[in-house]
């Protein structure tokens, strides 16, 4: 079965039979992919009427486990975005009614950020819709390959990971 990276690869190769294009194979295809899925992911939210960022923040609370909040410092760390975009994206989240400030009892000084029941159904319905497009992504593979395909992403990302 060939694609578009096969006449890219070919093209390339009879410009420049210099260069080990392999990575191209992989990388261009990696890079479509992508491209479908970011495609894919923007539908599965605006059907739930849920921006990426939004998505981001709302399931980090909901990741946390009943009931359902995180301190302003870890949303950060979840969301690896400055204390300035988080201020601003809690802000908008709570004006929509998605997540709401109450003080932190460990720190008088401290708030919590909790996803309210608003927060929760447009999260899940976002993350359950996301799942269906994923699958139809994976459909060509069987459930071994997509172990195969997910242990050899994990080896790439090695390097790249923080813990």
């Amino acid at each position: 079965m060939r694609d578009e990276v096969d006449d890219l690869s070919e093209a390339w190769a009879r410009e420049r039979p210099d260069l080990d294009l392999s990575p191209v194979a992989i990388f261009s295809r990696l890079s479509r992919l992508s491209r479908h899925l970011d495609l894919a992911r923007r539908d599965a939210f605006t059907t739930h009427h849920v921006e990426s960022w939004e998505f981001d923040v709302l399931a980090a609370l909901r990741r946390a486990g009943a009931p359902y909040e995180l301190s302003p410092g870890r949303l950060l760390r979840e969301t690896l975005v400055t204390s300035g975009t988080m201020t601003n994206r809690v802000d908008r989240l709570t004006a929509r009614g998605l997540v709401e400030r109450l003080p932190d009892p460990a720190d008088r000084r401290g708030v919590l950020v909790r996803l309210t029941p608003e927060g929760k159904a447009a999260v899940d319905g976002a993350f359950e819709a996301l799942l269906a497009a994923e699958r139809e992504f994976l459909a060509e593979l069987d459930e071994e390959q997509q172990d195969q395909l997910a242990d050899l992403l994990r080896r790439l990302l090695g390097p790249f990971s923080e813990g």
